[in-house]
């Protein structure tokens, strides 16, 4: 079944059969550092409707706690408790499985995983930085007798989105998961590119966990979107079932089928990574529900419909 484009006669069936809205972040509410308009007055619209937010980011650079302060730059106020981030996800998912106290998690990834998992009461380290080395500074040089140590501590490793990508961590993470026994190797998400900043696409997550699985042989579990690991948390904490959710995203591949895949229905907004000609491509076999250019058109929707009525 194709995708209808949103109008105001099946708006008016799609708000209120919601009663929580996620979204996506990146190409939807803002892309880069730069705010997409009209997102301000729409989120006001739908609180003000009594609808439930959510704000659900394969982007796992930043915490929780660094996405509310970024909403909060933009002008917009978002509680930590309305975000699920995939660097939370990572650190909930090894919480759920009991991950040893004794054991330390390698990330090869941004702050933000590093501090969930700290939350978390999880032993980490490598990201951006680190206090014992540093990761993204080092550089490796292949004469006869280079040999690079491992702690044989880490019981898993992270790898997100990280633009200081190098030959050491690559190196570092892969001795990690083929040598040290029952070693987890777990992906926030697997994005091939993403908005990082307004004016392009760059290469996303979904390239660092490429390489750490050619190197591996290896497939990661992962945690962000479309696994639908973050929905138990989602389905916990606001009581809302999934066939009164909506997840508005621009991604076919994540966004779109992660809601597919929970239950809910699916907004696709043109604002992002998807252009309408990819989706309605004979080859595309990922339909959302509805699309609309961006999600500030549900602001002028429901206008018509309210005018209507």
């Amino acid at each position: 079944m194709s995708s209808q484009p949103l109008s105001p006669s099946n708006f008016k069936d799609l708000f209120d059969s919601v009663e929580a809205f996620l979204f996506d972040c990146d190409g939807v509410i803002w892309k880069g550092d730069e705010l997409i308009q009209g997102v301000p007055k729409t989120l006001q619209m739908l609180r003000s409707k009594g609808k439930k937010l959510v704000f659900v980011t394969n982007n796992s650079w930043k915490s929780r706690s660094q996405y509310a302060q970024k909403f909060q730059s933009l002008g917009i106020s978002v509680s930590q408790d309305e975000i699920f981030s995939s660097s939370f996800a990572a650190a909930m998912y090894l919480k759920a499985k009991d991950f040893p106290s004794q054991n330390k998690v390698y990330v090869i990834g941004g702050e933000g995983i590093l501090e969930e998992l700290q939350l978390a009461g999880i032993t980490a380290f490598g990201g951006p930085h680190s206090l014992v080395q540093e990761d993204a500074n080092k550089t490796i040089d292949l004469k006869q007798n280079c040999f690079v140590e491992h702690d044989k501590s880490v019981g898993a490793v992270v790898v997100g989105i990280d633009p200081n990508i190098n030959y050491y961590k690559l190196q570092y993470g892969t001795l990690c998961i083929r040598e040290n026994p029952g070693c987890l190797f777990i992906a926030t998400n697997r994005d091939a590119v993403g908005h990082m900043t307004a004016l392009q696409e760059w290469p996303g997550a979904g390239c660092m966990v490429a390489a750490i699985c050619g190197s591996t042989q290896k497939e990661p579990v992962v945690v962000g979107k479309p696994s639908t690991f973050m929905m138990e948390f989602l389905l916990k904490k606001f009581n809302v079932s999934c066939s009164k959710m909506c997840m508005v995203g621009d991604r076919l591949d994540t966004d779109i089928l992660f809601g597919q895949n929970a239950g809910c229905k699916t907004l696709l907004v043109l604002s992002g990574v998807t252009t309408q000609s990819a989706l309605q491509d004979p080859s595309n076999n990922i339909q959302p529900d509805y699309y609309t250019n961006t999600i500030s058109d549900m602001v002028d929707l429901s206008k018509v419909v309210c005018t209507k009525h």
